[in-house]
């Protein structure tokens, strides 16, 4: 069970592996994706339709009891499908429900558990192997495995890391635990924390907030929902457009004499002042305009420094 390319990535050597047989792939319906909202087939799905793997794409999971029934899986591995799984599918396989989690459990239970240590400033992250119950990532952990956190990581540079080292942590689990050698080791609730859900508004910086906050939301929300402010500029005859920041640089300027979210130079670069010193802003973004480097974007839009984004 699995939707987005990290799940794809789990099938990938589940279906690459000689000791498993993969019975079926269990995906979110098709979606509709980009300005065109052209439908479009989940990477699992696609990956599944390549090896001939069975693809079932419910609304709803708690609907389809009776279908997984009828597989008689002896183990349901979950990547990333998008759903609760209810205690009634849990109880069908010989072996359970094993989870593939991105992050280090018992801490950042819940969706957004990729962004939440870059978010946080943490050194590490990693993957959690664990055997599901009814709560929200509470089940018993099976294996864990961390890597440092690089200073320039993004939530999409973090996601490949995690997905592939989740693969290959995966297959190697499974066999010790199918066979008895691993006994499920109990998450510490003392050290358990929730992060929910990110949308899209979250992407709006608050430009009151430390630099260093906003650097790693920055960071954390690349590519989506990505990080954004609002620019107003007469000469450009734009009213209120979308500023996207897309990357800047991971030190902050100890400058503090401009008003909070001001656009200014800092030798040649653009700058923003935050809260508490300022950011230099190396790739951005205007609405409905292509992704440019600061240079690039400051020869022919100079009118915008002194304007403050909102």
């Amino acid at each position: 069970m699995g939707t987005p390319e990290f799940g794809a990535q789990c099938l990938a050597a589940l279906l690459g592996s000689d000791r498993f047989d993969v019975v079926a792939v269990i995906s979110q319906p098709d979606k509709k994706v980009g300005r065109q909202q052209i439908l479009t087939e989940p990477p699992i799905k696609q990956l599944a339709k390549q090896n001939n793997t069975p693809v079932y794409q419910p609304e709803k999971i708690r609907t389809e009891v009776a279908l997984i029934k009828e597989l008689k899986p002896e183990l349901i591995v979950v990547a990333a499908y998008g759903q609760i799984i209810p205690q009634s599918i849990l109880e069908i396989p010989t072996y359970g429900c094993i989870n593939v989690h991105g992050s280090l459990l018992p801490k950042y239970r819940g969706a957004a558990c990729l962004q939440a240590p870059i978010l946080n400033g943490d050194k590490y992250s990693g993957v959690t192997i664990m055997k599901m119950d009814a709560g929200l990532d509470t089940g018993p952990i099976l294996a864990r495995k961390k890597i440092k956190l690089a200073k320039d990581e993004t939530a999409s540079s973090l996601h490949d890391k995690l997905a592939a080292l989740g693969a290959g942590l995966l297959i190697k689990t499974l066999g010790r635990y199918t066979r008895g050698w691993i006994k499920p080791e109990k998450q510490k609730e003392t050290e358990a924390s929730y992060v929910k859900m990110i949308k899209k508004e979250d992407g709006h910086i608050n430009w009151r907030k430390d630099a260093i906050e906003i650097e790693r939301m920055i960071r954390a929300y690349n590519p989506w929902p990505g990080a954004y402010s609002y620019l107003s500029d007469e000469d450009l005859k734009i009213n209120r457009v979308l500023f996207k920041i897309l990357a800047v640089r991971p030190q902050p300027l100890k400058i503090n004499k401009y008003k909070i979210g001001q656009l200014f130079l800092y030798e040649s670069a653009l700058a923003v002042q935050c809260g508490q010193n300022a950011l230099v802003v190396i790739k951005l973004q205007l609405e409905g305009k292509k992704v440019m480097e600061v240079d690039s974007f400051l020869r022919g839009n100079e009118s915008i420094i002194g304007n403050v984004l909102k």
